[in-house]
């Protein structure tokens, strides 16, 4: 059995053979082509919400019960900053929201709420708020048998649009009830997941459009306080009609909730094939989004983008920095492993990996390493010309990420379903100019990448195995934490130099 020294030899080992297959690598190439980044430490460009760590998504509402979600959640809210958590199936019959019709009194039906109180008492003891998607459709108010993934979620409309709406409204006021109205006033209640799939919804638009409207006049019919919103479909599809229908029938709308992949059909998102590259596609599909709203009768409702994706960690700093102007909010996909369509047959595997923070077992990835680095960036952001996002902090000194953005195609489909990942990209040395530093000054600089907060170097000295051994798992769980910083003085011109393979970033810390 490995004690922890054993651990901590083993960790260092294997970083250190990595380290040196990748120096090994860089000393046989060509020189590494620059770039220069400027930051001005003294130039305010506002407060900076951190929108990347307001919500993750999940799998299903019954996963979050197990003891390995739970260490993932804890992990998530405390190193990384993660606020929520939103996931599918709360009202899935293994939580048995809703009994058989009078089990409890003639004539009525009668609700159970016994594991959605273990479903949130859990999240929230990791720190979480639940973001409270309502789903699906309990099996005793459905329309019919259609239904969804490993677990079965039911997918067809209530049969009673009166009966869902009762059954709401004593949902909400159980939550209010247990938890307090203060506090439930501080979660989102979001109306399905994609309706516009046909997968997850099995009515039509104009049913969709009637569900909302339950929906919500029986939250608001609680608490008017209580923020309520939707459509929460893929590819940013129905907004300008869903917010019509609204208008039209006055509905309240607080937020406007969608998903998209970098991977997703464009000529679905932007009625044209081919557009953009996929590391554009997210801040041109936010754009459009917002402006959709603006035109709209609720110009100022919130923007969540509930749904994205990837595994590149300078892609994820990419895609943040291009959704600040436009989005409230952003739900990564997802926390923990991913088991909603099908159980993986294994914990690591070569190809296209492109979800989750932890991979099985509990053990981090590089998008985990990489939000943990954005959660210390600071709360005004400065100004910056590169690939970077600078920041000054509160409580003093500065905090700037930097990024090497590669053409790493993401999964369109299931995670692991191509074993070749796709990456265009070349490594670059970065001049980092720190306008307001003082020459001399000391500063930390972390790094992430396919190597350095990876569990993928460790895996593949061990062999690749499909199904590690607990010692072979404890070993790849070591060597994937995060490295420590390594300290640097900049320059007298008040300049730090920084190389960074593709997809890497690092994060310059200034006291």
């Amino acid at each position: 059995m490995l004690n922890r020294r054993d651990l901590i030899a083993t960790a260092g080992a294997l970083a250190t053979t990595a380290a040196a297959l990748s120096s090994s690598a860089r000393a046989a190439s060509a020189p590494l082509a620059t770039e220069t980044v400027d930051v001005d430490l003294t130039a305010d460009e506002g407060a900076l919400r951190h929108i990347w760590s307001e919500c993750v998504g999940s799998d299903r509402a019954g996963l979050t019960m197990r003891e390995e979600w739970r260490l993932d959640a804890k992990r998530a809210h405390k190193e990384a900053g993660i606020k929520s958590v939103r996931f599918h199936g709360i009202f899935n019959d293994d939580e048995m929201g809703v009994r058989p019709k009078a089990s409890f009194g003639p004539g009525a039906q009668s609700y159970n709420f016994q594991n959605v109180d273990n479903v949130y008492d859990g999240v929230l003891d990791s720190g979480l708020k639940p973001w409270v998607e309502l789903s699906f459709m309990p099996t005793k108010l459905a329309s019919g048998n259609a239904n969804f993934g490993t677990y079965h979620g039911n997918i067809t409309p209530p049969a009673s649009l009166d009966d869902w709406k009762a059954f709401i409204a004593e949902f909400v006021r159980h939550l209010i009830a247990r938890y307090g109205v203060d506090e439930v006033r501080t979660w989102y209640f979001e109306v399905w997941n994609e309706p516009d799939l046909g997968f997850f919804w099995s009515g039509t638009q104009a049913q969709y459009f009637e569900l909302y409207k339950a929906s919500v006049e029986a939250v608001k019919g609680v608490d008017p306080a209580l923020k309520v919103g939707g459509p929460a479909t893929s590819k940013v599809q129905w907004i300008p009609a869903f917010l019509d229908y609204c208008a039209q029938n006055r509905l309240p709308v607080d937020f406007v909730s969608t998903h998209l992949y970098a991977g997703d059909n464009q000529k679905i998102v932007f009625g044209e094939a081919g557009k953009y590259t996929q590391n554009q596609v997210y801040e041109a599909a936010m754009k459009m989004v917002s402006e959709q709203i603006a035109a709209s009768a609720y110009k100022d409702a919130e923007l969540w983008l509930g749904e994205w994706s990837s595994d590149s960690p300078a892609m994820i700093a990419h895609i943040v920095k291009g959704c600040l102007p436009y989005v409230r909010g952003m739900s990564y996909w997802q926390i923990s492993k991913f088991e909603e369509v099908l159980i993986p047959n294994f914990v690591f595997k070569e190809g296209d990996n492109a979800w989750g923070l932890f991979s099985a077992r509990n053990v981090a990835r590089p998008t985990f390493n990489t939000f943990k680095l954005m959660n210390r960036l600071g709360e005004r952001r400065v100004k910056a010309v590169g690939p970077a996002l600078a920041t000054r902090r509160n409580r003093g000194g500065g905090a700037v990420m930097v990024w090497n953005l590669a053409e790493a195609q993401q999964a369109s489909g299931i995670p692991g379903a191509n074993s070749v990942r796709k990456v265009t990209g070349e490594a670059k040395r970065y001049t980092v100019r720190l306008k307001g530093a003082k020459p001399g000054q000391a500063v930390k600089v972390s790094y992430v990448d396919m190597e350095r907060g990876s569990p993928y170097p460790a895996w593949r000295v061990l062999g690749s195995p499909q199904y590690p051994t607990r010692e072979q798992l404890a070993k790849i769980r070591a060597a994937a934490e995060l490295p420590a910083p390594q300290g640097l003085t900049l320059n007298k011109a008040g300049e730090v130099v920084v190389d960074l393979p593709p997809e890497g970033v690092a994060l310059i810390e200034l006291a």
